[in-house]
């Protein structure tokens, strides 16, 4: 904090009165806001100095070309924090969010959004001119190393961590066909890399951007791609379109545009771009277990499984895999009606215990184990709990009925407590040694029991080893 009053004293005259922390990005970077009667601004502070001096380097060049960004007032020596100015609290796509959580007449959020693509071309071509992108961070172009970064990221971070089998091999060789297309055109448009609403300030009704410290030399069509089919957004169909035009009627003074060509390059970013972005939520969510990166993958799914189909011919394999993972259960966007929902699963210790979706991170995880193993003799081996001499074998034994005992005497109070508070999502799962046996018995029966007792809940039932997804 305390390069940050030193900044603030050397452009105020004073020390700051006041400083607020900020709610930060999934960098690195702290914000402040620093107030007194001279005057306020927001300080930040980021452990990346090459970062730090991509935003303000940019961010100069920008204003010297008339594009609405934060002006910088003063820079750290060591480049390590910087002051710039404070463009209000409001942003784009909460005040998005707002409009629809309350039912609000979004002609005024609609012309923003239309307002902001109309100036993207600027920011691409004006942008771009007289700037030094070896100053780009990390890297100053989109190149191929930028590409396969990108979806190996999504291969790694999840599609890997979503359990689902695939060949590297074959899918490798679609990326690189894939990556051979993406990178066809080169051009020197400035491409801003997390465009989206989030990273546009409203300020005296104008659209400014903020967070473009990871642009780069590239195409055009990402960050079209980007804001548009931002997953989070859920923008309607007729508005993506409405968007696109108002983008493509200011590109035209830039170049000339041919709208079918455009359009049909621009599908092949909107898939990549929504690979990217979910390889970052599965590494906040899968991996991290960041909850509202967690919630935020049904939508994204939602967008990939809109499209894969449009690229069969040219990437059968990668296809092939994505539609398999559009149908995994686990990903799938359930409107909720405002009833609680309890998630009963089955699985098996070995391959993990099952992730929550919705991002509430909690709910109950029974090992099964304690219970006689029907699978250990050979008339059980290639049945389930579903079958009926597993039934037996596990009814005839009766540990089976203490353990459920027990299991109900925990749910139903939590099911109850939840119903009186209004909660939407319980998760109860039940895991044994190959999530076949013992644990698809038990989360039969919790289920049954759950939808006989409380009949206005809604109960989904999933024994994950089996591929088996239901609304009981």
């Amino acid at each position: 904090m305390e390069r940050l009053t030193i900044l603030y004293k050397s452009k105020y005259g004073c020390v700051p009165a006041s400083v607020i922390p900020l709610t930060g990005s999934a960098s690195n970077r702290r914000y402040y806001r620093l107030a007194s009667d001279a005057g306020a601004c927001i300080g930040v502070i980021g452990t990346d100095v090459k970062e730090n001096n991509a935003f303000v380097t940019i961010a100069r060049h920008f204003r010297t070309k008339g594009i609405n960004v934060p002006e910088v007032y003063a820079v750290s020596d060591d480049m390590s924090a910087y002051l710039q100015e404070d463009l209000g609290d409001m942003v784009l796509f909460d005040m998005l969010s707002s409009a629809r959580r309350g039912g609000e007449d979004m002609t005024c959020v609609d012309a923003l959004l239309n307002k902001t693509m109309s100036m993207l071309p600027a920011i691409q071509y004006d942008g771009a001119e007289g700037l030094d992108f070896s100053v780009c961070y990390p890297q100053p172009s989109f190149d191929r190393r930028m590409v396969m970064f990108d979806l190996n990221y999504f291969k790694y971070c999840f599609l890997k961590p979503s359990g689902l089998e695939f060949d590297e091999v074959l899918l490798q060789d679609d990326f690189e066909r894939f990556a051979d297309v993406l990178l066809e055109e080169d051009t020197d448009t400035f491409l801003y890399r997390d465009f989206n609403a989030r990273n546009v300030m409203i300020c005296g009704n104008e659209p400014y951007f903020v967070d473009f410290q990871g642009g780069r030399r590239g195409p055009v069509y990402y960050d079209v791609a980007s804001f548009i089919w931002q997953a989070r957004a859920k923008y309607p169909e007729v508005l993506k379109e409405r968007m696109l035009d108002s983008y493509l009627t200011a590109l035209e003074q830039y170049r000339p545009v041919d709208r079918s060509a455009f359009r049909q390059r621009l599908d092949l970013f909107i898939l990549f771009r929504l690979l990217q972005v979910l390889g970052a939520y599965g590494f906040r969510g899968l991996v991290e277990h960041k909850a509202n990166f967690v919630t935020s993958i049904p939508a994204a799914i939602s967008e990939l499984k809109s499209m894969t189909g449009r690229f069969s011919s040219l990437y059968p394999y990668m296809t092939q895999i994505l539609e398999r993972l559009c149908d995994l259960p686990r990903f799938e966007e359930i409107a909720s009606d405002g009833n609680l929902e309890v998630r009963v699963f089955s699985f098996s210790f070995k391959k993990g215990i099952p992730q929550d979706t919705t991002g509430n991170g909690g709910g109950y995880v029974f090992d099964c184990r304690s219970i006689h193993n029907p699978g250990r003799y050979e008339p059980y081996k290639n049945l389930t709990g579903r079958d009926e001499p597993v039934i037996r074998f596990l009814e005839d034994d009766g540990e089976v009925f203490g353990f459920l005992e027990h299991v109900y005497g925990v749910v139903d109070p939590h099911v109850e407590t939840y119903v009186s508070r209004g909660f939407s999502s319980l998760m109860v799962s039940f895991g044994c040694t190959g999530g076949q046996h013992r644990s698809v018995y038990c989360a039969e029966h919790l289920a049954a029991h759950l939808r006989k007792k409380y009949p206005d809940i809604r109960v989904r039932l999933t024994h994950r080893e089996q591929g088996i997804d239901t609304i009981i």
